[in-house]
């Protein structure tokens, strides 16, 4: 019987549903997982109450299981239960109790201060106006904590009179101040002496600041992106650890170290809740306990 509903389950995903192949595959695989799981019960898929199901999706973590895979089991699980029901084949779902894993939040990749100078000073390096636009970049994205699609959509008129804070309107419409330091201002007067070189031909200026002769007119993240890990690689940064979020992270991360407060870094972040901004306090915390250690009467060695 349930080898029966099982490839009808899987018939209706890929008919119905278009999943790719890697999914059925998926899908297949934790079904039989739990089928094994409940057959050392005597039960089977057809006959398991809530309780089976419950103590099946325990010994997941138990059998230590990554979060992201209990989290696919369970979701394979509760397709299948709502498809039998749909077709009427049970009168209940003995998967409705089973509550999604806790994910966790993920630390974010941050480079250290020696890192941020050595990818700075590569930049620099580089000939040309490319170089000097790559600065100028990563400059103000260190500088403001700017997400790069709000650095990318920059308008010239935010930055041709030298201001030493930007208003940048991030998510939901939500303005804010970002402050710019002095190298930041340096490397932006610098850019706008070459920014014309990167304008397409026949055109004579453009309201964005990194403008491109690509079809969107101006700079893409994508390409950043490319730019940034080229100059990692060539200092000797691990190019997966490298992206334009990254200048983000290390933008929040120093100042936190630098001893800066939770509210302040939230609010130059733009962020809304508080909470998105305290992951920052694990990445610091053992940078932070080192000071205390450090300079702390009772943590000295006598």
């Amino acid at each position: 019987m349930i080898a029966a509903w099982t490839e009808a389950f899987l018939e209706m995903m890929a008919v119905e549903r278009s999943a790719a192949k890697n999914t059925l595959m998926a899908y297949e695989k934790d079904l039989s997982d739990a089928s094994g799981f409940l057959s050392g019960k005597g039960r089977g898929l057809a006959d398991a109450s809530a309780e089976d199901i419950e103590a099946w999706f325990a010994s997941l973590g138990a059998r230590g299981l990554s979060p992201a895979t209990a989290a696919r089991r369970r979701a394979s699980i509760r397709q299948f239960y709502r498809f039998v029901l749909g077709e009427g084949w049970r009168e209940d779902d003995p998967s409705r109790r089973v509550d999604a894993p806790k994910m966790g939040r993920p630390l974010p990749r941050v480079l250290t201060r020696a890192e941020m100078e050595r990818l700075l000073s590569v930049a620099a390096e580089r000939d040309g106006a490319a170089g000097v636009r790559l600065t100028c970049i990563v400059e103000v994205i260190y500088a403001s904590g700017l997400r790069i699609s709000e650095c990318l959509n920059l308008p010239l008129a935010a930055l041709a009179r030298d201001p030493a804070y930007l208003i940048v309107k991030g998510k939901g419409g939500k303005e804010r101040l970002a402050p710019l330091n002095g190298p930041a201002r340096d490397a932006v007067k610098a850019y706008l002496e070459v920014r014309k070189s990167f304008l397409p031909k026949g055109v004579r200026d453009s309201p964005w600041l990194f403008v491109s002769r690509s079809a969107a007119g101006r700079l893409t993240r994508r390409r950043f992106s490319q730019m940034l890990e080229e100059a990692a690689g060539l200092v000797g940064i691990d190019r997966a650890r490298v992206s334009p979020h990254v200048l983000r992270h290390a933008f929040a991360t120093h100042l936190l170290e630098g001893g800066a407060d939770l509210r302040t870094v939230q609010k130059l972040l733009g962020h809304s809740d508080i909470g998105t901004t305290q992951i920052y306090t694990h990445v610091t915390e053992g940078r932070l306990a080192q000071v205390v250690a450090d300079n702390h009467p009772l943590s000295r060695k006598h």
